[in-house]
């Protein structure tokens, strides 16, 4: 390789480094110290709880993508396939990633501050994001990767172990390990372990509404208000996420959600505008939702940074349209991270990076006017 070319090689890799959010830097961290590494990659198979027989294979009845498979064919997920005309799935017991973050990693603010969460993931997603940040894991196979042993049992012990009182299944799409992320989370609630979901939404009503009985808080990544840019950016759509969201909150499952903002995708103002109006007339003006910044990556990494500006200025637009609880993220030293009361605007928590620097809401409420502050608080 020539000098010249060596060098902006070099640049341009420690420019990607320096670019990745602190989250993604630390995400592999943790090792249980029980869990031991499978070498074998062999996956570990789970009888699928959402199948049909059809004419033409299998059918998975789990998300909008509706894969139909013959003997031995896997999902667009990665990590489901047919074996003696059953569906499995391929992600049971063999997380890819293990660790402990706080619940501000998330993001999820308005649910148990300050707290310590256990993170697992399995490979493989029901979506194919040209901007996913977590494209390593994602869009490959469980038997592909380098995976833990850690059974659902044994994820709960971790997490008291721990001292975590929340699980989360994040990092991949769990809808993608459904049957590790419900059973887990069955053992967990016996537990007294709160189970959280950081996830797409990119779900079939049925396994969702199923999954809502043992989940007590989720955020959902809401990638556009423009279904020929969900289909493009993504591979889904747009109105099967919209009728998760409708799910959660008649479920009584605690929501926030994330809209990363990518330049030329997703930095369309009055589409921004329309997505704030929708979700305040539909019931959540009082959910809060995290602007995130993009940094260049995987199929997208020719792209620039989302300017600060323009989540300074989606920030605003939500709050016109009535979002009460709205936060920028992904811009350290930047970020908007802090709660005020809607009705007086006292701060009432503040954040430095993951950190909780003080929080004055009583009881759930604003320390000064009395006013509720929704959320999960204690």
């Amino acid at each position: 390789m020539a000098g010249n070319e060596y060098n902006r090689s070099k640049r341009d890799f420690v420019r990607k480094c320096l670019a990745l959010p602190a989250a993604m830097m630390t995400m592999y961290r943790f090792l249980p110290e029980t869990a031991s590494a499978a070498d074998n990659r062999r996956p570990s198979e789970k009888l699928a709880m959402f199948q049909e027989e059809t004419p033409r294979g299998v059918k998975c009845l789990l998300c909008p993508n509706g894969c139909i498979l013959k003997e031995g064919e896997i999902s667009r997920c990665n990590n489901r396939r047919v074996r003696k005309s059953r569906l499995y799935s391929m992600a049971f017991g063999n997380p890819c990633a293990v660790n402990v973050d706080p619940m501000e990693k998330k993001p999820l603010y308005h649910f148990l501050p300050a707290s310590r969460i256990f993170s697992i993931a399995a490979a493989g997603c029901n979506l194919v994001c040209l901007n996913c940040q977590n494209w390593s894991i994602s869009q490959t196979r469980p038997d592909r990767t380098r995976n833990y042993d850690l059974m659902p049992d044994r994820v709960v012990k971790e997490a008291i172990k721990n001292n975590c009182g929340s699980i989360a299944y994040t990092y991949s799409e769990p809808t993608s390990f459904y049957e590790y992320m419900y059973e887990t989370s069955v053992l967990a609630g016996r537990a007294g372990i709160k189970n959280v979901a950081i996830s797409n939404g990119y779900v079939n009503p049925g396994p969702l509404k199923k999954l809502c009985t043992v989940l007590d808080a989720a955020n959902i990544d809401l990638k556009s208000f423009n279904d020929n840019t969900y289909i493009k950016l993504t591979g889904g759509k747009l109105q099967p996420v919209l009728d998760s969201l409708l799910i959660y909150r008649d479920s009584g499952v605690w929501l926030e959600i994330t809209c990363l903002i990518v330049p030329t995708w997703t930095d369309k103002i009055d589409e921004i505008g329309r997505m704030c109006k929708w979700l305040s007339e539909n019931g959540f003006s009082d959910t809060p939702i995290h602007f995130s910044r993009f940094y260049p990556v995987y199929k997208l990494d020719q792209l620039p940074p989302t300017p600060l500006y323009f989540l300074n200025d989606a920030a605003r637009i939500a709050r016109e349209e009535g979002m009460k609880y709205v936060y920028t993220g992904n811009v350290p030293g930047n970020e908007q991270a802090d709660t005020s009361c809607p009705e007086c605007g006292t701060r009432l928590v503040s954040r430095q990076g993951f950190r909780i620097i003080s929080n004055d809401i009583r009881d759930g409420k604003c320390s000064k006017c009395g006013r509720e502050i929704h959320g999960v608080w204690s």
